[in-house]
Order: C-alpha cells, then sequence, then structure tokens
C-alpha cells in the first residue's frame, strides 16, 4: 500500500501539526505533500520526521513564507495541481483546502477535518470585520473570492471517501456544511509530557498566538479589572503590542514561550483561562493534564473536554462580564488535581493513534474487498 499524507500547509507547530506527528508514528512511510512548507528544522523533526514535504507553486511566490493566505485565490488550483496516482491511500489533514485533491475511484481517501474552511462558512462576517475588509474595492474583491471558495469547496465534498471530524462540534458542522457524516476521533494531546502538579501558586495562566479569535485582549481587559488578581499571558502573534499597552500591573506578558516553560506555567496556575470558541481546543486539555482547572467559553470544542465544575468552569457569553462572573465563582470553589487530569487521560496520544489506525484499516480492507483489489 502507498500511502499519501496531505497538509493545507506547513509553517508552525500547532494542533493540526501534532495530528501529523501522531499519524506519522503510527506509519512511516507516508509522502507528504502540502501548499508549502516553511518549517523550521527542529519543528520538521518533530511533525515529518525530518521529511520534506512537496509543495506547489505558492512556494515560491513573493511573500508566501510571510503571508501565504494572501494567495487563497489560488489555492483550489494549487491543491488539484498534485499527481496522486500512484497512492493507494490518501489521508488529508484538513481546515482549508487539503480535501480538494484529485484522486480516482481505485484510490481512498480518507479526510481528517479540523473545520469546513472557518473564513468561508461559519466565521465568514467575522474574518471580514478582523480583517476591516466590509467596505471598498478590496472588500468586494475579498467577498468575491470567497464566494468562489465556497463554491469549489462544495463541488470537492464527494472527492472524500471517509470524513473525520476533530470533534462532534466539528462533525455537527461538517454535517451542516457538507451533508455528510463524521466519524469523531478527538485529537492527540501529549499527557505524558503535561504531568500532574498537585500545588498550585497564586496566579491565573493563558497563552495562545495573539489573533482576534483567540480573545486573549478579553481576557486582558478583564483581569483589568481584578487588580489583586496576578495573570501571566504566554504567546506572541499580531495583536501582542496592542494588548501589550492596554495591560495593567497586574497581568505579566511573557511572549513566546518554550514547551517546557508552558508545562511549568500551566502546572502551578491555579487556573487557566480560555476564552476561544474553538473546534476542540488541545491546549485546555494539556492545562487539565497538569491537574489544572479551566474557566473557558462555554462553547466547540471545550463543551466535550471540560467537565463543568469538576475539571474547569464555564462562562456563558464572551464578554468581560461573563468572564468576570465565572472568576467570582471559580474563587469559591474547590478542584481536585488528580480528577481533572483523569478526565485529560481519556484524551491521549496513544488513544488517537490506536483509533485513527482501526479506523484508516478497516476502511481500506473494505475497499480492496469491494475493488476486489488482492
Amino acid at each position: 500500500m502507498k500511502k499519501a499524507l496531505i497538509n493545507d500547509w506547513y509553517n508552525q507547530n500547532g494542533g493540526a501539526e501534532k495530528v501529523i506527528h501522531a499519524i506519522n508514528n503510527v506509519w512511516a512511510d507516508f509522502d507528504h505533500f502540502a501548499l508549502v512548507d516553511f518549517l523550521k528544522d527542529e519543528e520538521r523533526t518533530f511533525i515529518l520526521n525530518g521529511k520534506i514535504a512537496k509543495t506547489s507553486f505558492i512556494q515560491n511566490l513573493p511573500f508566501a513564507k510571510k503571508d501565504h493566505r494572501k494567495y487563497l485565490q489560488l489555492f483550489p488550483y494549487a491543491i488539484e495541481q498534485f499527481d496522486l496516482r500512484e497512492y493507494d491511500l490518501i489521508l488529508s489533514s484538513s481546515s482549508s483546502i487539503a480535501k480538494g485533491i484529485l484522486t480516482n475511484s481505485n484510490q481512498l481517501h480518507i479526510c481528517y477535518c479540523h473545520s469546513p474552511m472557518r473564513y468561508a462558512w461559519d466565521l465568514y462576517h467575522q474574518y471580514l470585520d478582523d480583517a476591516k475588509l466590509n467596505k471598498g474595492l478590496k472588500s468586494i474583491y475579498a467577498k468575491y473570492v470567497l464566494h468562489k471558495v465556497r463554491i469549489w469547496d462544495v463541488v470537492t465534498i464527494n472527492r472524500v471517501d471517509h470524513f473525520i471530524a476533530n470533534s462532534k462540534y466539528i462533525a455537527a458542522r461538517i454535517k451542516k456544511i457538507y451533508n455528510r457524516d463524521a466519524k469523531v476521533i478527538y485529537p492527540p494531546v501529549n499527557t505524558v509530557f503535561f504531568e500532574l502538579e498537585e500545588n498550585k501558586e497564586e496566579y491565573y495562566f493563558t497563552a495562545s498566538r495573539m489573533v482576534p479569535y483567540k480573545k486573549i485582549q478579553l481576557i486582558v481587559e478583564a483581569f483589568n479589572e481584578l487588580p489583586n488578581h496576578k495573570l501571566i499571558v504566554g504567546g506572541s502573534g499580531p495583536d501582542f503590542e496592542k494588548i501589550k499597552k492596554i495591560a495593567k500591573s497586574n497581568i505579566q506578558l511573557v511572549g513566546h514561550i518554550s514547551a517546557n516553560e508552558l508545562k511549568q506555567y500551566m502546572q502551578k496556575a491555579k487556573a487557566f483561562v480560555f476564552a476561544a470558541a474553538e473546534d476542540f481546543g488541545i491546549v485546555p486539555v494539556e492545562a487539565q493534564a497538569c491537574g489544572t482547572p479551566v474557566i473557558a467559553f462555554g462553547k466547540g470544542g471545550t463543551l466535550e473536554t471540560i467537565i463543568n465544575g469538576k475539571t474547569g468552569l464555564f462562562f456563558k457569553e464572551q464578554t468581560i462580564p461573563s468572564l468576570l462572573e465565572a472568576i467570582h465563582t471559580f474563587e469559591t470553589m474547590q478542584f481536585d488535581a488528580k480528577s481533572i487530569r483523569d478526565n485529560a487521560l481519556t484524551f491521549s496520544k496513544e488513544r488517537f493513534e490506536k483509533e485513527i489506525k482501526e479506523f484508516v484499516e478497516e476502511k481500506y480492507n473494505l475497499f480492496r474487498l469491494k475493488k476486489n483489489i488482492f
């Protein structure tokens, strides 16, 4: 069986890349494809076992390394240029374009879907607002491109034989947009690396790439109103300087942090604060693996990974008053670190590798029988 693994792009080590890493633990003989591959050496070693992905022409376009998303209008054409005729099994890892690769009837294509394209579908208006693309000629062009991308996205639905969703939340989104059922296999969480720590210190912690939808600014503004509560914020990104300017003295922005630093901050924090509506949300589970309760916005994947009142606490709205109410309630509660970690263990990397191996091999064996391939 010759296998190809197609990811949207490689430009960071995030949640989708942790999925790729775990898949490579199961099968080490994938050939890799992506629109672009700008991984650093240490990231490449972890994610791709040192391999280099075969990339599209977008890799060589001006400024692609800085912001490949500027070429969104070319993504459908670019992904269709990969010639995968020699492969028996194609596995795509997609939150954007990878599911649209071209295959034939003698090939099995399974898509691990992190989400249908957020910026083209349910977050369309939010993305236009954040990018300030609601007026003018640039707005007209952006809306036209996204309209065409939506059409292409629907056209490519049946290029996928089986969908895997990273949460029930995303399975419902796949059903709504594509009218396809999806098997839910939660992403891998490294519960071995993120170890239990029962002795907590008097600070709250949050960490994320600083972009609008992560809502780090909301968390900082809430803690601006809690001068006696310390907040440590990890991460960098486009909004870092803006958030740094508004943060009061009880808030410490530490910028980009290593994996070891992330673990240490998580282990000692009295709570991890999470205000985004994520498809799954690996970081809140990593916090729970450290025995740290999570104060989270009650929407999306967190509803499947946090047990309200036992491993964390939900707030209902992405507003300062709603978050402040949850923090005040949290201060009156007690949590058991071991019970919190036990919940995180149900999302382990080992569990992911076992489930995806069983699913892919079952579907491939059935496919071979139906096609009389021996």
